[in-house]
């Protein structure tokens, strides 16, 4: 567009833009991906790091429940399972769909949380197996609802608009000043095209913790499962 507008007087117009602009135009739009980037990131991290505490304490929750063997150690184990099992099959699917919700509780911690506070022990080595229970799993039920709420993140429209208005800007006045050379517009258009391509299927890549190829999986939480 911009070479077909440059025919007679425009055409000066459009030498007199200088090559310095580019410059600060790249830096701006440099640092506005770095801005977007380091926001995607931060989620990707965060999410992984509710995983793995959620994991974690629950992990602890089955090696202490072994303080309490017979019935209240199959029963904790049980609910365990039935929280990872419903984790896996129910709440992955709606955080991919960005649809999960802190409302809904996770019924089978819950029901272990109740169990553990219910638990009378008979000897000061299981008062503390109960306390550092109790903990695990309140551990375990924060780290769900830091998953949910990461599972929410996104990058907002006023930043993809924001990115794609500076790209074109960036755009334009490469053309702008390579206006009285067709090959050599297109070759620096095509490299800066390329440059925006990359850097916005990295940030969609990584724009959902949950959701994608890159999405956060729940391995690590079937690997805590109980047998």
């Amino acid at each position: 567009m911009v070479l077909a507008l440059a025919r007679g007087e425009r055409a000066s117009w459009f030498k007199g833009v200088s090559p310095a602009i580019l410059s600060p135009l790249g830096i701006i739009f440099g640092l506005m991906v770095v801005f977007i980037a380091a926001q995607v990131w931060s989620d990707i991290d965060r999410a992984q790091a509710a995983v793995n505490r959620e994991a974690s304490a629950i992990r602890t929750v089955v090696l202490l429940a072994a303080s309490f063997p017979g019935e209240p150690e199959a029963r904790i184990r049980n609910l365990i399972r039935r929280h990872i099992d419903e984790a896996v099959s129910a709440e992955w699917p709606s955080m991919a769909k960005q649809s999960a919700s802190l409302k809904v509780v996770a019924p089978a911690l819950s029901e272990a949380l109740r169990f553990a506070l219910a638990l009378e022990p008979q000897s000061e080595s299981r008062m503390v197996a109960q306390r550092e229970m109790v903990t695990a799993l309140e551990n375990a039920m924060d780290a769900r609802r830091q998953r949910i709420i990461a599972s929410r993140s996104s990058v907002n429209w006023i930043k993809w608009s924001c990115l794609s208005a500076q790209a074109a800007c960036m755009l334009i006045a490469i053309a702008m000043v390579h206006c009285d050379n067709r090959g050599a517009a297109a070759i620096a258009m095509g490299i800066f095209a390329t440059g925006v391509a990359v850097s916005a299927l990295l940030i969609l890549a990584h724009d959902r913790p949950f959701s994608g190829y890159i999405a956060v999986k729940p391995d690590l939480l079937q690997q805590a499962r109980p047998e």
